[in-house]
């Protein structure tokens, strides 16, 4: 399979535990973009990374999204939950809201910024 044209490589998908995620930091046409990649069995999914109830990043260590029994995603300022197939909040001050996704493509194994997104 061939990648889009200048798409970004950002990763293996095996590179990421199952599940798991990883952030980065994408130059975008709006400016830099910081992002974090989750892995959940064979779907991999992006997501902005900024909760919908403060702006702050989720992570609450570097490339660490997920809570404790890696099921969802959390935030690290509030402990707000979101699924990891949507980003839907299920829990916490941004209950109903959503995460803004990020589109991605897989090819070959890695994980590709959306070539229409990065500069």
């Amino acid at each position: 399979m061939t990648e889009p044209a200048g798409s970004l490589r950002l990763c293996r998908i095996e590179d990421l535990a199952d599940p798991g995620t990883r952030g980065f930091a994408l130059r975008t046409a709006r400016g830099v973009v910081d992002i974090f990649v989750v892995r959940h069995a064979d779907t991999v999914l992006a997501f902005e990374n900024h909760c919908p109830h403060t702006g702050s990043p989720l992570d609450w260590m570097p490339d660490q999204f997920l809570n404790l029994d890696r099921t969802l995603i959390q935030c690290a300022t509030h402990a707000a939950l979101f699924r990891i197939d949507d980003g839907f909040c299920v829990s916490g001050p941004c209950a109903g809201q959503a995460l803004t996704p990020f589109p991605l493509a897989l090819s070959d194994g890695w994980v590709l910024a959306d070539a229409e997104q990065v500069l």
